[in-house]
């Protein structure tokens, strides 16, 4: 029987141990307040193009664990993390940044938060773009809460720190809406590309199943069946796996989910998570 995943304490990829303590003393303990950092730490690859940096300033976004983010963000500028850095001084990263170093930093105030990866509806309109979000429970309201810390402070959504239904998708509410015939696979992918349709839902919906299991993974990490999904060699048992998935991940059950996960095709390697 698996154990039910806290989601009040780091795992693997969100532990902050060894980080200077002076860089943490000042975090805030307002949930909202801690969100609003990642904006100032990390900086988008496209936005960072326009700063003149060193090229090899660019496998930032490559890095998985919180704590090698945090060292990266020190090393740049020493200042506690409640100090927002000038663009340059931010580690480039995507969307996964943003909401592991919010759901990290959740965590290490002991606040239950997670990292979900799916899509947004907000960036195009008609589309669901590739996306990933932080979480964290609502004790009162009883509730996980979405909140989107990328786009924090800026004019994109009303309220991007409480996302209405429909605003985000996980993976595997896309793929629910899929198979329902409620939305348009065509439609769902990572913008700038041709990687478009049910592939990239499927993958969308076992990244999240991972994160769900507290394990945040790169957006472009793949394994198990991942692979041949993205190649058209995947069938319907496999789609048919991606519905359990999907219900599993709906279900909200921490037990559930992780008994699920110790799937061999839903696993991550543990040579992935370093």
């Amino acid at each position: 029987m698996a154990t039910a995943i806290e989601y009040n304490s780091p795992g693997q990829l969100t532990s902050l141990h060894g980080v200077d303590p002076a860089a943490l003393a000042q975090i805030p303990t307002d949930i909202i307040d801690i969100c609003r950092l990642a904006p100032g730490l990390v900086i988008q690859p496209r936005d960072a193009q326009t700063l003149d940096l060193p090229p090899e300033r660019f496998s930032e976004n490559q890095i998985r664990p919180a704590v090698k983010l945090v060292d990266t963000l020190l090393a740049l500028n020493p200042a506690p993390l409640t100090v927002q850095r000038a663009p340059d001084h931010r580690v480039i990263g995507t969307c996964r940044h943003f909401a592991a170093i919010s759901c990290a930093l959740l965590r290490h105030r002991g606040i239950a938060a997670r990292v979900r990866c799916g899509f947004a509806t907000y960036f195009q309109h008609g589309r669901g773009l590739d996306h990933w979000i932080t979480e964290y429970w609502h004790d009162v309201e009883r509730r996980w809460v979405r909140i989107d810390t990328e786009i924090l402070g800026r004019s994109i959504l009303e309220r991007p720190e409480d996302l209405r239904a429909g605003e985000f998708l996980s993976g595997g509410e896309a793929w629910i809406a899929f198979r329902a015939g409620r939305i348009d696979a065509a439609t769902f992918g990572v913008g700038g590309t041709a990687n478009w349709g049910p592939a990239e839902i499927r993958g969308n919906a076992i990244k999240d199943l991972a994160a769900l299991n507290k394990v945040e993974m790169l957006p472009w990490d793949e394994w198990g069946r991942m692979t041949a999904s993205y190649n058209g060699e995947t069938g319907p048992d496999y789609d048919a796996f991606l519905d359990t998935i999907a219900v599993t991940a709906a279900g909200d059950d921490p037990a559930a989910v992780a008994e699920l996960y110790a799937h061999d095709d839903l696993r991550v390697p543990s040579e992935l998570i370093r």
